[in-house]
């Protein structure tokens, strides 16, 4: 009769088997890595499947971005394969793959949260939501710039009405003293100074006249008597 081999022993059977009460917790460290290798594995094969459909997805969205303005900085088609892989198409919008695994998620932050704008399975529809995604943003800088110049605009022409504005108020508010005289009150002028002379010869006479009149009353009355 012919020996037969026991067939070989795992090693979650051999893990199984120790029972040595010393030996439990390498045991359960054991056992701990070796789940936590298989499901690390699984994870790993799962970011790869997703990794690779992002980037099928990318190679259809290239051809697009290189329409793009050159002097347009809004957009960096790149491609983050962290822990969970995303397709950046700007600094708010990105791709990234559902809890299956095989849908495309197209989503944006805003200043409400986050909104999904596409979602689907194949790769054609989300082409098409990131080339309108695309275009929606370069009208939207298209209006940020013409509101920018608008405003320039405005702030200029403001400006040139307040300078306006003080130059008229400056030129109200010049002191009398300074504006040249007219002729009336050039004559007038002369007229008070002519009289000013007149009255002071005049008093000037009456003075003289009367210390005139009194010498002679005293002289008079001197030799007179």
């Amino acid at each position: 009769m012919e020996n037969v081999a026991p067939p070989p022993v795992g090693d979650s059977q051999k893990i199984e088997q120790a029972s040595s009460p010393a030996d439990k917790l390498k045991l359960a460290v054991r056992r701990a890595r070796l789940d936590d290798a298989e499901r690390t594995k699984v994870v790993a094969e799962l970011r790869g499947a997703e990794v690779a459909r992002l980037e099928m997805l990318r190679d259809e969205i290239l051809p697009v971005a290189a329409e793009i303005p050159k002097d347009v900085d809004l957009f960096d088609i790149g491609l983050s394969a962290t822990e969970r892989p995303r397709l950046f198409i700007d600094m708010i919008g990105f791709v990234e793959m559902g809890h299956d695994r095989r849908t495309y998620r197209f989503v944006q932050d805003t200043r409400l949260g986050r909104v999904v704008i596409a979602e689907s399975e194949r790769i054609e529809p989300m082409v098409d939501a990131v080339t309108d995604y695309i275009a929606r943003r370069l009208i939207e800088r298209e209006k940020a710039l013409a509101a920018d110049g608008t405003l320039e605009q405005a702030a200029r022409a403001h400006i040139e009405t307040q300078q306006k504005i003080a130059e008229r108020h400056l030129i109200k508010t010049v002191p009398e003293a300074q504006k040249p005289p007219g002729l009336f009150s050039r004559a007038f002028s002369a007229l008070v100074e002519i009289l000013g002379t007149a009255a002071l010869f005049a008093l000037l006479a009456l003075g003289a006249y009367s210390a005139w009149k009194y010498a002679a009353a005293l002289w008079l009355a001197k030799h007179g008597g």
